[in-house]
Formats: structure tokens, C-alpha cells, sequence
């Protein structure tokens, strides 16, 4: 098998702030492996947040890549990789995801099956997918709310964590008077302390809320679960929730944790930790990075396992760069193509 990086800019089509930052792009990097004439293709991209920058991440995935040479097929390495064999030791979840996407695209084009075909699915997997409304003006939130559902849109992300926890209440206010009959999501990335989300969770259960991400800052699981508790509204553990041990920390203690395919380590990981919900009174919710559809994709495969998905990241672009997933009308949905099913935008379906 044969490797190769391809290094792009994936520009947002508006500033993104959140409670701790303001994105306005992200770097991505293609994997791509070739065998027999056949590509499969993964994304990784860049975050602060998790310690990943462009060089590091090009490092990481060309010795991944290049240590698949060893290997007699792509199925022999997708299964080493499911056995721990194949990523560095200390390799980011978000490397592992990548080359596991990459493995399980060429897996499934050499076996003309889609990926959820290759986990078990019958079906391919359609599902809702949340849309994100950042931290911004009451006017342009409430302009989101209303274009947002009349394309289609029933569940909307409210982004939190301003300075003024009033701006915040005053944000979800505009959008649930601009769309009264979406489904709301609140999430502070970790902005508030204990005191501030017992004040503020009950007014946001007035206004309609259906849960909340991470209101606390991670580090303190316990307090976590401690206030899922007591909350009026499900609380849904994202920072938090990073391994698989987290997430048995937490099962059964709060109302649902986020899986993101590059925090845990890609598809199977996800669904090592969706056993480990299973039966446990905690929900599994699918979210994702800014990324393109490409890096989507695999989570996709994955959507109908989850009682929330938020898999909008390919929306925020500007240009994404593959197509194949949908999501502008406010659903995702696998295909029966293939592989992850995508297509670079303007190449050769070989390429792709």
C-alpha cells in the first residue's frame, strides 16, 4: 500500500466564537491510500483546543502512512489497527481516526460495500443533525433561527459562555421566538461554574431547552455528574468525556455524552463506548469538528445509533471541498456507495 498527504485550508463561511475562542478556518489533512489501483481517503484537522497543529499532524500522519507499507492488504492493516497494532504509541485519537477512515474507505471500495454495511447496518443511516448558532448578535441569531428551519432545520445548538450570562439567556430567547418549534441545544463549552449553570439551567428549561453540553469546565467529572443530578434538563457530557474510561466514569450519571470520532479515536471506539452507554440510562450523542464531509463521513455511517447527532460541522465551510453526506436540508445521510461514500468536489470519481 502506498500513502500520500495532501495539506488544504478549510475556511468557515462566517466567524465562529464559541465561549473560548473565534474560528474563522481550520488546516485539514488528506490521507490518502492507494492498493491495486484502489484509494481510500480520511481527514484529520487542526485544533487548538486538543494540541493539534498542521505540522504535527502532517508528522503523524506520514509515519502512519508510511507504516502501512508492511502490510499485504488494507484489510489486514484495519484489522492490526482495531488491535492497538499499527498507531505509534501515544498517536492523537484524532491520527487514529484519520487512517481508520482511510482503511475503512478503501476496505469498503474493494468490497463494493459501504461502510455501515462493513459495521453491521443494513440500512443507510439518515439522521437530524443539530445546526450550530454561534455567539453573535441577538439580530443575527434570530435571522439564523428563521432561514435555518425554513430549510429544513428542526434542531438548532445554541452556542454560550458570553461574559453576560444575560446575553446568553437573551440569545436562546430570540431564537425560540424565531423558531418556536425546533428542538433547542445549549452549549457553553465549558464556561460556567456550578453556581452559574444552577441559575441559569432552570431559565433555560423554561425557554424550551432539551439539554445542555459541558456547562462546566472539564477537569471535574464529578461535579459533572453531580449537577446532572439535580439540573431540570439532560446534561450531556462532551469535554469530559474523552476516552473510553471517561465515559465509564459517567455512564448511568449523566444524561448523555458526545462522541466525536477525532476525541476518542474514530468508528470502532465510538462503538466500543455506544456498548458501554447501552442500557445505562445515558445517551449517546454523534458531534464532530469543523471539518469537511470527507472528515464527516465516517460519523455519518454511525447517526442512527444516537439519540442526538450534531454533525453540521461540513455546513459551517465556506467551500466544502467533498460531497456525498448531505445535511443542508437538515439531514445527514449515508450512502449505499462504496466506502465512506464522498467525492472530492471537481475530481474523478477514481480520485475520490
Amino acid at each position: 500500500m502506498k500513502a500520500r498527504l495532501r495539506t488544504v485550508r478549510l475556511d468557515l463561511a462566517e466567524p465562529l466564537r464559541i465561549s473560548r475562542s473565534t474560528m474563522t478556518s481550520r488546516d485539514a489533512i488528506w490521507l490518502a491510500v492507494e492498493h491495486d489501483g484502489v484509494t481510500g481517503h480520511g481527514e484529520a484537522v487542526t485544533s487548538v483546543y486538543y494540541g493539534l497543529g498542521t505540522a504535527s499532524l502532517e508528522r503523524l500522519l506520514g509515519a502512519a502512512g508510511a507504516g502501512l507499507a508492511r502490510f499485504p492488504d488494507p484489510e489486514s492493516a484495519l484489522e492490526a489497527l482495531w488491535a492497538g497494532e499499527l498507531s505509534g504509541r501515544g498517536a492523537p485519537p484524532a491520527v487514529t481516526a484519520a487512517v481508520e477512515a482511510a482503511l475503512l474507505d478503501l476496505v469498503g471500495r474493494r468490497a463494493g460495500r459501504p461502510v455501515h454495511r462493513l459495521l453491521g447496518a443494513v440500512r443507510p443511516p439518515v439522521a437530524a443533525t443539530a445546526r450550530t448558532i454561534g455567539i453573535t448578535s441577538l439580530a443575527r441569531a434570530a435571522a439564523q433561527a428563521r432561514a435555518l428551519t425554513a430549510s429544513g432545520f428542526g434542531i438548532l445548538k445554541v452556542k454560550a459562555g458570553s461574559s453576560d450570562p444575560e446575553d446568553d439567556v437573551e440569545r436562546v430567547r430570540v431564537v425560540r421566538d424565531a423558531a418556536p418549534r425546533a428542538r433547542l441545544l445549549l452549549d457553553p463549552n465549558g464556561a460556567w461554574t456550578a453556581a452559574r449553570s444552577e441559575a441559569l439551567l432552570p431559565r433555560f428549561a423554561d425557554l424550551g431547552v432539551e439539554a445542555v453540553e459541558q456547562p462546566l469546565a472539564p477537569g471535574d467529572p464529578e461535579a459533572l455528574a453531580a449537577l446532572a443530578e439535580r439540573a431540570p434538563l439532560p446534561v450531556i457530557a462532551d469535554e469530559d468525556a474523552v476516552s473510553l474510561a471517561d465515559v465509564r466514569r459517567l455512564a448511568g450519571r449523566v444524561q448523555g455524552v458526545n462522541v466525536k470520532l477525532a476525541k476518542c479515536g474514530g468508528v470502532r471506539a465510538a462503538l466500543r463506548i455506544a456498548e458501554v452507554l447501552d442500557g445505562s440510562g445515558t445517551a449517546l450523542m454523534l458531534g464532530c469538528l469543523t471539518a469537511s464531509s470527507l472528515g464527516l463521513a465516517p460519523a455519518v455511517h454511525l447517526a442512527d445509533r444516537a439519540r442526538w447527532a450534531d454533525l453540521d460541522g461540513h455546513l459551517l465551510l465556506a467551500r466544502d471541498p467533498w460531497s456525498g453526506i448531505g445535511g443542508e436540508d437538515g439531514f445527514v445521510r449515508a450512502s449505499d456507495r462504496p466506502g465512506l461514500g464522498v467525492e472530492e468536489v471537481g475530481a474523478d470519481e477514481d480520485v475520490a
